[in-house]
């Protein structure tokens, strides 16, 4: 196969992943706190245990109206879901499945996957500010001061893991992993999934959309399909962060039988972290804007650096 269509083929296969994964993942957020919370809707609507109830909502999305405010930016309004979409999109370019399976293999991955995962905020503040709406707005700022705080243990943490790795190769990260990591390396696991469920606004985390104080923050002024690709975004971003976490943390490809099933071992991790992620979201409430910060700066930063540091420490002397 030539080298340029081989290259098409992967493209098109991430892209047909990208368009599906958040789908089942949001298919699984639904049964899952059915569940947990004993709702009965999702769980009979379109026949066996609720099957249909995502196709339901994706028509129903359809044939809402699109209203974009008067006083509203239109041009950057209509922009917002598709910044706050696309850099998922890119980052899944470099996530590996198996050895040689990744539709684009970076000798710098983590690099590239570290700088492209806060561009979704953009998307975010473009929605808040070109809204017109005070809630829009506050909600924005709230996004913009979580990523402030949250992107640095966020980075300091994937630092770590590169440094025991000695590689930014996502792919060379899974291949230097070994099973005790998930001791040496878990301080700094806790501190990147707790901060990557801060970076995609997650539950408790969620105080940029706030329903009870901001109506419904930076998405407050969007419907039809532009509030359903904001949709999309949130269950790509699970999907993103669980992937990161298998990759850096719980070892990618690695299981039983790893060389012929490798793919598999990454998306049953990859759905089990998201599971955990769904879980979070029905057992803890929303915390406040000062227990936010105080979480990141007084125990997460902290953390990251101590690991950073004793990362470093048994590098030098192994």
């Amino acid at each position: 196969m030539p080298p340029w269509l081989d290259l098409i083929v992967r493209v098109v296969l991430v892209l047909g992943a990208f368009l599906t994964l958040p789908l089942i993942v949001g298919q699984m957020e639904h049964k899952a706190m059915a569940h947990m919370q004993g709702r009965l809707g999702p769980m009979y609507a379109g026949g066996f245990h609720g099957w249909a109830q995502l196709v339901a909502d994706g028509v129903k999305f359809v044939q809402k109206e699109e209203i974009v405010p008067a006083a509203a930016d239109k041009t950057v309004f209509r922009l917002a879901p598709a910044v706050g979409l696309l850099p998922y999109l890119f980052v899944l370019l470099v996530i590996p499945l198996q050895p040689g399976v990744v539709a684009l293999p970076l000798d710098v991955g983590l690099f590239m996957v570290l700088a492209v995962v806060g561009v979704g905020v953009v998307g975010m503040l473009m929605a808040a500010w070109s809204s017109a709406n005070k809630y829009s707005l506050l909600g924005g700022l709230r996004g913009a001061a979580q990523l402030l705080g949250y992107e640095l243990p966020f980075v300091l943490s994937a630092a770590s893991v590169a440094m025991a790795a000695g590689t930014l190769s996502l792919s060379g990260i899974v291949e230097a992993w070994r099973p005790w990591w998930l001791l040496w390396q878990a301080p700094a696991l806790v501190v990147f999934f707790v901060s990557g469920l801060a970076e995609i606004r997650r539950p408790p985390f969620d105080m940029p959309i706030a329903d009870s104080e901001l109506v419904f923050g930076y998405l407050t002024e969007y419907t039809g399909l532009r509030f359903a690709l904001f949709l999309l975004a949130e269950y790509a971003g699970i999907v993103v962060i669980s992937a990161l976490t298998t990759v850096l943390f719980l070892g990618g490809w690695h299981g039983p039988f790893s060389d012929q099933l490798g793919w598999l071992w990454t998306l049953v991790k990859i759905f089990a972290v998201s599971f955990v992620i769904i879980w979070l979201r029905v057992s803890y409430p929303r915390l406040r804007e000062d227990q936010l910060q105080r979480l990141c700066w007084l125990v997460l930063v902290p953390l990251a650096l101590v690991q950073l540091v004793i990362t470093a420490v048994v590098r030098v002397i192994w």
